[in-house]
């Protein structure tokens, strides 16, 4: 083939499906049995069918464009506005869209706040321009900063700027300083509520290792409304599924080739130069592009190993900061358990999350969780923050049932009718994310997305432009620039990256 691709989640396909549509064989290799990473779906017993990892999807809307996957059979329908729905003390809720006028959505604020309900319009308008320029910059190739090449590699850089100054000066400055605040600070300087600012909070640090009062939550606030559009999950039932299953599509239209159950053990190099790569069975299937959709430090100490690469580079790689803390309780009730429809959050203050992260830092299960729950009919979601991949004491095996016990206590707290409706319950932990996932340290964005590891420092300083030490082996997983959540962008970016440096 042309090029492998290693790992069949949704940004190795996206990557494969580029090659395949500009005319490169190109081969897509899972370790798994089906395709699709952290968007396959679990079957946990007959008529338990749930998305395992993630409550929606949403490729890039350019994503679809480009590849055509309305052809390919992804239907992209604008689903109707869900609820963001945040328990307030004594049953009720605080009830958010990303509508700025929505009467419900002013009408609950109000009544914590009349002059947050004022600042709500204009809130959301400054977020979704946020985000807007936050999709250009993933857009952006980002320049390894070397003097030789800045001249040329910047001139993407120098377009990106421009499109912030097109913001106007007021939002412009207030996008630079919010991605380096704090949630606590971002959210201080728009509203009064404590409430409202505990909803936003949640997001700022929904599936990272960070607490609302560390720096740079402000950045993953704009990066979670960028992936969702908004608040709540906005995909429809089955939304993964259908991605995955276009993608798919799209490739073997082109001429590409899937293999599943094939796990590559080896990525097999020479002199720094990729050959090819080497199966679990023995094969060797040479190939002078390599694309490695796992996680950065899988890819370079696992499969290529430290003695194929310099020294420094080495320590970088050894230095990315992987924080899997998140675990996925999954309940099939008897449909009578009384949890509404949206997305419901468990985050009564700011200084409540903090709390629950400063256990992880220790090593220890947050005993008051910060909990984002949906339901799908029969079956109820819930995201567990925090439960550290390394335990101070015991380990997952015993942990397990504590944490699912937990996560039900804390949620039955609020909807008394869910204890009796739960038949099964079936949990995924950072354990299971590292042995099942092939995740390290179970961390669902391949590398934290903190302050240190973004934009051009992502994966690493001087090398974000997914290329590697090894000429031919490139990153495309979601522990490169653009990654982190499900968008797709970060295959994309590195598929552009790879045929423009064929072309020449």
């Amino acid at each position: 083939p042309d090029a492998i691709v290693v790992g069949a989640g949704h940004n190795g396909l996206v990557a494969a499906a580029y090659f395949a549509r500009a005319g490169r064989r190109v081969l897509v290799l899972e370790r798994r049995e089906w395709p699709g990473g952290q968007l396959a779906p679990n079957t946990f017993a007959p008529g338990f069918l749930v998305p395992a990892l993630h409550a929606s999807a949403r490729l890039r809307p350019d994503i679809v464009r480009d590849l055509d996957l309305a052809r390919h059979g992804l239907v992209v329908e604008e689903p109707a506005v869900a609820p963001y729905l945040s328990i307030l003390p004594g049953g009720e809720f605080l009830r958010l869209t990303t509508s700025g006028r929505d009467p419900e959505t002013l009408s609950s604020i109000r009544r914590l706040s009349a002059r947050d309900a004022e600042r709500w319009p204009e809130f959301v308008a400054f977020m979704d321009a946020a985000a807007g320029f936050l999709d250009a910059a993933y857009r952006t190739p980002m320049p390894r900063m070397l003097r030789s090449a800045l001249r040329f590699e910047g001139r993407p850089l120098a377009s990106l700027l421009l499109k912030l100054r097109r913001l106007g000066r007021r939002d412009m400055f207030g996008v630079i300083r919010s991605f380096t605040m704090t949630a606590r600070e971002f959210t201080e300087g728009w509203f009064e509520s404590e409430p409202l600012r505990a909803a936003l909070g949640a997001l700022a640090v929904h599936g990272v290792t960070l607490g609302p009062f560390s720096a740079g939550t402000g950045f993953t606030l704009i990066h979670n409304w960028l992936n969702r559009d908004g608040l709540a999950h906005r995909g429809r039932p089955g939304e993964a599924t259908r991605i995955v299953e276009a993608l798919v599509a799209c490739l073997r239209a082109h001429g590409g080739e899937l293999r599943t159950s094939t796990a590559v053990t080896q990525i097999v190099t020479d002199c720094q130069q990729v050959k090819g790569v080497r199966l679990a069975t023995g094969e060797d299937i040479p190939s002078t592009t390599v694309l490695s959709a796992a996680d950065p430090r899988h890819t370079l100490l696992g499969l290529v190993g430290a003695p194929e690469l310099p020294p420094d580079f080495v320590w970088q790689a050894q230095s990315i900061r992987m924080r899997g803390s998140v675990v996925k309780v999954h309940l099939l009730t008897d449909g009578q358990h009384g949890i509404p429809d949206g997305t419901l959050v468990v985050a009564p203050t700011l200084r409540y999350l903090e709390r629950a992260y400063d256990a992880a830092k220790y090593g220890e299960i947050s005993a008051q969780p910060c909990l984002e729950v949906t339901t799908a009919g029969e079956v109820v979601s819930i995201h567990f923050q925090y439960a550290p991949h390394r335990l101070r004491q015991g380990d997952w095996s015993t942990a397990r049932p504590a944490v699912e016990q937990l996560a039900i206590d804390t949620l039955a707290g609020h909807f008394p009718a869910l204890r009796g409706s739960v038949r099964e319950v079936r949990s995924i932990t950072p354990q299971d994310l590292e042995t099942d996932w092939g995740l390290t340290e179970g961390d669902l964005n391949h590398g934290q997305p903190i302050l240190d590891q973004l934009l051009f420092m992502r994966p690493m300083p001087g090398w974000s432009d997914h290329r590697t030490p090894v000429d031919g082996l490139y990153l495309c997983g979601s522990g490169v620039h653009g990654g982190g959540g499900i968008s797709g962008a970060a295959g994309r970016n590195a598929a552009r990256v790879v045929l423009k440096h064929d072309r020449r």
